[in-house]
């Protein structure tokens, strides 16, 4: 199970994109490039080789759908590398800033893809 600590962790990184977005509120748009997926965060000194394919590049109004969407093709994807991806968000209860960001009402889980 997960630890109170690692969760409030992840919270606050939902609080803080939410300081942001309230900034600009009205006047952002978010885009997710997924391409070159690795399970480190990009700011990690030595980051873990990409395990996963490119899948795309989404965007939207609304972050937390933008989010979901995002791991929602993941999990769907044939990708072999997507198993040690998902151990890695799993493990961590990553979904968790996307509920959390959810909760502080930056947007909505619920979208739909329009393919360009």
């Amino acid at each position: 199970m997960w630890s109170t600590e690692q969760d409030r962790f992840l919270e606050a990184m939902a609080d803080a994109a939410w300081a942001v977005a309230e900034h600009f509120k009205n006047k952002i748009a978010y885009i997710n490039v997924m391409c070159n997926l690795s399970v480190d965060c990009d700011c990690c000194a030595v980051a873990e080789d990409p395990c996963m394919k490119d899948i795309g590049i989404l965007a939207g109004t609304d972050p937390v759908a933008v989010d979901q969407a995002c791991i929602d093709l993941i999990y769907k994807s044939d990708d072999p590398g997507k198993a040690h991806f998902i151990e890695r968000v799993e493990s961590r209860h990553g979904i968790h800033t996307i509920e959390a960001a959810e909760a502080l009402g930056m947007g909505n889980r619920t979208y739909q893809l329009i393919c360009l």
